[in-house]
């Protein structure tokens, strides 16, 4: 046999083995497979049967102790009914008792009321008997007294009130006794009290400043060639500039402190820059009247911030910086309203006024010579234009009423025109505080300058030379050459026949036309 037949046959041998050995590992596996498929089926009987068993048990369990339950339920049920019957049982008893306890009240009361009701028989009969026997005894009386009941009253009566009338009459003198002396203690005490606490300033306002010059010099060049420009400054300022002797000083001098302000800054300013011409002359007078502009803006409302007085309208404003050049009797018009506002509010503090009410105669005080901003502008007193002024810039009726009534024009019905009243009178009535004589003087220069302004075709007019002077400025297309000696000769008869003045005084009436071209 060949060698590869034999290898062959080896392999065939070790297949065949290898099948043997696969089909009795497969029998033997079948076998153990069943086995433990029966193990695990027996098993599952097993655990089945005690679940069974356990929930039997648990369903038994659970029966007992529902059983239990309800029957624990049941016996609280019982307990709790026969607690409430028991508890409606004795409510009855109780409602029973008081239904017979009321019963027995009603009786009571029905008792009382019927020996009530004897009672008030009795008592009106005996009443009855009364009246009866005092109508006898007032007969008796009567015809005793020789007057009759109502007689005797009235008689009675009259006496009764002469000795009441007598009685109150000596108490209410003892009252106003009492009062006046506490009210002048009061009074005295608030005024001293005020006054001591309001620093004021006692200097009296004049007409004339001074302008220091850099040298002798500018004054030739304000005068000008033929007063050219000297008449040009007293033309656009209405100030009558005085040049004399006195070294390197020029003299201002107006009773308007307005234009006096003007005219000095006018002069300042040219003096500084030494051009001095017509032209520059009226440009140096539109600045400064611009700067004294915002000065009067600046100054009214340093016055609102200094009285504590806010939210004012802006006309009214500008208005008290114009009283910062206003003079009366000599004393300046925006501190003497800046003192009679600061008196007012120390007043109304002293009298025990809330805050609401001191602002009222503060901002009262403030405003009260408004007026006298607009006396020059419009005709009326200035109580009068400052009334209606404050009015249509939608002031208070309280303020207007002060207003009005600070010189007694209408009878003060107000605590802030009271206060008012008496802070202007002891603002003006202190020493030092106003003369007199200047304010005659600068109302007769302010008369001569309403005559004058008073004729048709009057531009402008100022008074000059202390009132021994005025000036007239015309407008040429209404006034001819002609009509300015009529006007001349008018306004010197009204001055004699209305005013009263020393000396004499000249009138000029100026009427001047001007052409002007610009070369570009």
């Amino acid at each position: 046999m060949q060698g590869w037949q034999v290898a062959l046959l080896t392999i065939v041998a070790a297949l065949v083995a290898l099948a043997a050995g696969l089909f009795a590992g497969m029998s033997v596996r079948k076998k153990q497979d069943e086995e433990t498929f029966g193990n695990a089926k027996h098993e599952a009987a097993r655990i089945v049967s005690e679940a069974m068993g356990q929930a039997e048990a648990k369903k038994k369990e659970a029966l007992l102790e529902a059983k239990e339950e309800i029957q624990r339920l049941r016996t609280e049920l019982d307990k709790e009914s026969r607690e409430r019957r028991g508890e409606i049982r004795r409510q009855e008893q109780r409602l029973t008792q008081k239904e017979e306890s009321l019963d027995k009240k009603i009786e009571r009361q029905e008792k009382r009321e019927e020996q009530l009701a004897e009672h008030t028989e009795k008592a009106k009969t005996a009443l009855a008997e009364a009246e009866q026997i005092r109508a006898e005894q007032v007969t008796v009386l009567e015809k005793i007294a020789g007057l009759t009941r109502d007689q005797a009253c009235m008689q009675l009566l009259a006496q009764l009130e002469e000795t009441l009338a007598h009685e109150k009459a000596m108490r209410i003198q003892a009252n106003d006794q009492r009062i006046r002396e506490d009210s002048e203690t009061q009074a005295r005490e608030i005024l001293a009290t005020a006054i001591q606490r309001c620093s004021a300033d006692h200097s009296a306002e004049v007409t004339v400043t001074t302008v220091s010059l850099p040298n002798d010099e500018i004054k030739g060049r304000v005068i000008g060639r033929e007063g050219r420009n000297v008449k040009t400054l007293e033309s656009l300022t209405g100030a009558d500039f005085i040049i004399d002797d006195t070294p390197d000083v020029i003299t201002v001098s107006c009773f308007d402190p307005v234009r006096r302000k003007i005219a000095a800054l006018t002069l300042e300013k040219l003096a500084a820059d030494g051009r001095i011409h017509p032209a520059k002359v009226e440009e140096m007078f539109s600045k400064a009247t611009r700067e004294i502009e915002n000065e009067i803006k600046k100054a009214g409302e340093t016055a609102l911030v200094d009285s504590g007085v806010p939210n004012m309208h802006p006309d009214i404003v500008r208005l008290l910086g114009r009283l910062k050049y206003r003079t009366s009797f000599g004393q300046n018009v925006l501190k003497h309203s800046l003192e009679v506002s600061y008196l007012a509010g120390l007043m109304a503090l002293e009298l025990g006024c809330d805050a609401g009410t001191v602002k009222l105669v503060k901002r009262a005080g403030l405003l009260h010579d408004i007026g006298k901003a607009l006396d020059h502008e419009q005709e009326g007193s200035h109580v009068t234009l400052g009334v209606e002024y404050a009015r249509e810039r939608r002031e208070s009726p309280a303020v207007l009423h002060a207003i009005e009534a600070h010189h007694g024009d209408v009878e003060a019905k107000s605590l802030a025109a009271f206060l008012v009243q008496a802070a202007d009178a002891i603002s003006a009535a202190r020493p030092g505080a106003r003369r007199e004589n200047v304010e005659q003087y600068i109302k007769r220069l302010r008369d001569l300058e309403e005559i004058a302004k008073s004729f048709d075709g009057v531009d402008a007019a100022f008074a000059m030379q202390a009132g021994r002077e005025v000036r007239i400025v015309v407008q040429p297309d209404k006034v001819s050459d002609d009509k300015m000696v009529l006007i001349a000769h008018d306004v010197v008869r009204r001055v004699e026949d209305e005013l009263q003045y020393p000396g004499t005084i000249r009138v000029h009436v100026i009427r001047e036309s001007r052409v002007v071209d610009i070369a570009k």
